[in-house]
């Protein structure tokens, strides 16, 4: 294996620039007493040599003893909710001059857990936590110590902090409305798994909507599990096979609405069974029918997430939630007609 090259150090561009580490130390930091022709002589020997300076090191010696970089720990940083919110929580941790450190728990709250500490032994100056756990006392030193930490999309458990979320209840019962209006009254729900805070939120705003309409939820209706499209599409095939399969359903996720939507795509009934889903996709619009959708807006989330941690920073911590509303988008797909319409 060949060896790997020593990268170039502060005495490498002195020696090259002909100048003292001092003053290299001045230029590469930004500092005052350089000249402008030493600033240029170094500049140009640390171009010349491929020398980047080394910002952990750069970090202990700072006297605010900050590392210019934040953690954000996703459920799985491909999903295009997740990957949407982590372009926000970058694009305003890039204003204030800091990177942003992106991991993914994969739905795993040990992983959980490990990532965080991994991103704390980085020093990272504040956290962003989208959580799949259902303890975060774990936290509770670091908070103490002062370090912005912000959850969003679901609240965190034994511990007080902020959270940046959306009305998930309401933005469900709003569909479900939606579709009773519509003369439906098989609704089916599938949720992602048990436990999760935005899935019961969004099962219980279905629940109320049909019980306010006189309705009774049926079991068979309703599938909770892994957000999965492959296993979003099995549930949905079965529910099609049941004596009295749904008119519409409510897909509480995005990942399990395309899933549904495969899945009457394959038996022929997406003209015939009406959907609504949970969060807009970026194919919503041209899929046929066209997909209404309870609309949320991840860019605000994390947005508004990555600015209460640099508050946080600068000394005002960020102290109550924030709830964002969400909005119903009519495509066509929640307007199918139901037996009763």
């Amino acid at each position: 294996m060949a060896e790997r090259l020593r990268r170039p150090t502060m005495n490498d561009v002195a020696r090259a620039a002909g100048v003292s580490l001092k003053s290299v130390s001045r230029v590469i930091n930004d500092e005052v007493g350089a000249s402008p022709e030493t600033r240029e002589r170094v500049l140009a020997a640390a171009n010349r040599l491929g020398y980047r300076r080394n910002d952990a090191a750069h970090a202990l010696r700072r006297f605010d003893g900050r590392s210019a970089s934040v953690g954000l720990v996703l459920e799985d940083v491909s999903n295009p909710f997740a990957a949407v919110l982590n372009r926000s929580v970058e694009r305003v941790a890039g204003q204030e001059g800091s990177l942003v450190l992106a991991v993914s728990t994969n739905a795993d709250p040990d992983r959980e857990e490990y990532l965080i500490h991994r991103l704390l032994a980085r020093a990272v100056d504040g956290l962003v936590i989208m959580s799949c756990r259902r303890d975060h006392a774990f936290l509770a030193p670091e908070v103490e110590r002062g370090l912005p930490v912000v959850f969003v999309d679901r609240p965190p458990r034994r511990l007080a902090g902020p959270t940046v979320r959306v009305a998930n209840g309401k933005g469900a019962r709003d569909a479900t409305c939606h579709l009773i209006e519509r003369g439906h009254r098989r609704i089916a729900f599938l949720g992602d798994r048990l436990g999760l805070y935005t899935a019961e939120e969004r099962q219980r705003g279905w629940s109320r909507a049909l019980r306010e309409a006189g309705l009774a939820a049926d079991p068979e209706l309703v599938w909770r599990g892994q957000a999965d499209p492959q296993q979003a599409e099995l549930a949905m095939a079965a529910m099609l096979d049941l004596p009295d399969p749904p008119t519409a359903v409510f897909a509480a996720q995005n990942l399990l609405t395309v899933g549904v939507v495969a899945a009457l795509r394959h038996r022929g009934a997406g003209q015939r069974i009406a959907v609504v889903g949970f969060d807009d996709l970026d194919l919503a619009a041209v899929v046929d029918p066209p997909l209404t959708v309870v609309a949320q807006d991840p860019e605000a989330i994390g947005r508004i997430a990555a600015e209460a941690v640099f508050a946080g920073l600068a000394g005002t911590p960020m102290t109550k939630d924030v709830v964002l509303p969400v909005r119903l988008v009519a495509r066509g797909s929640g307007e199918i007609p139901g037996p009763l319409a």
